[in-house]
């Protein structure tokens, strides 16, 4: 019995996965989470909130849901995998009328909070293995000390971020699913807007996540890389067109006994809308499928973000 538990444990560390869209041994990165969210910004990512006395709160509600594992070949693992992730996350962005190298300063930090699902079955010599975990939990807090706001003309828009993602979330490292990863993360981020004076926008997110060493379990997952990306038509107070993201790893993980560089990829494509008009919320939402998946689960992922500037 103990060899089995034992057994159990360590198949558990090496098959322990996916956070998949959100923020998640076959998996790249430790359990083939990428680190950050993707799947945030889609229209009007260039723009931060205006300067107002209080600041802008937000709220990011999404739902992901994965039924399948993709191997470094993009074929099926052949476990019986199951994920939903609901994510809600709470934002709060102060822009300011302080400028540098030209442009608006602010910042802000984002709360989030995970309710997640997960199982995982996996036949092996001695005999089938199942794992289990439904955590409702806080995420990793992640702070964001620079904003820098460019509107460049009427048509085009851009700012950067620089974000700090802290282990502050829930985690266990014997746990199939946790909200918290356990590792500081750095990211440098850009976003750009450009609107034509018929209404056509095309809006794009570049963000890179730099990671540092998991001490529980000395794991280190290597550079992250993801695009964002909407364009579509503005009709009046709202847009419509298409979005989605492309996340890749740049760098292999690092860790005991891995043998294999461990890199992950996904595309995700689909339908968005947003909404804005002075003196309301402005809403944006999304729906996107994942395909073209390496080392990580596919699946597809649906979010609405809403905000209130004071």
């Amino acid at each position: 019995m103990k060899h089995d538990n034992n057994y159990k444990l360590a198949l558990c560390s090496t098959l322990l996965l996916s956070l998949g869209g959100l923020a998640t041994s076959t998996q790249a990165t430790e359990n083939g989470a990428p680190t950050t969210a993707v799947g945030v910004y889609d229209f009007s990512a260039g723009m931060m909130p205006p300067v107002t006395p209080n600041g802008t709160v937000g709220l990011r509600t999404a739902w992901y849901s994965a039924k399948v594992q993709k191997d470094r070949h993009g074929q099926d693992t052949g476990n019986d995998f199951s994920l939903s992730v609901l994510s809600l996350g709470l934002a709060y962005i102060r822009m300011t009328d302080y400028t540098l190298f030209g442009a608006n300063y602010g910042f802000g930090g984002v709360a989030p909070f995970f309710k997640m699902d997960a199982s995982l079955g996996v036949d092996t010599p001695v005999g089938r293995l199942d794992f289990e975990a439904d955590p409702f939990r806080m995420g990793d807090l992640q702070v964001l000390p620079l904003i820098l706001q460019w509107n460049l003309s009427p048509n085009l828009f851009i700012n950067t971020q620089f974000q700090i993602q802290a282990p502050t979330g829930d985690y266990d490292r014997n746990r199939l699913v946790s909200p918290g990863l356990n590792h500081w993360t750095f990211s440098p981020i850009v976003n750009a807007t450009w609107i034509s004076d018929t209404g056509f926008e095309v809006s794009s997110s570049v963000e890179v996540d730099i990671n540092t060493r998991n001490k529980a379990t000395d794991y280190k997952s290597g550079v992250e890389y993801r695009h964002e990306f909407a364009v579509g038509q503005h009709f009046g107070p709202w847009t419509a067109g298409i979005g989605g993201y492309y996340y890749r790893q740049l760098s292999d993980d690092d860790a005991p006994n891995l043998t294999t560089g461990n890199r992950a990829r996904v595309m995700a494509v689909g339908p968005a809308l947003s909404y804005f008009k002075p003196g309301l919320p402005p809403i944006w939402l999304h729906a996107y499928k994942e395909f073209d998946a390496r080392n990580r689960a596919e699946g597809y992922t649906v979010g609405l973000r809403i905000s209130h500037s004071f």
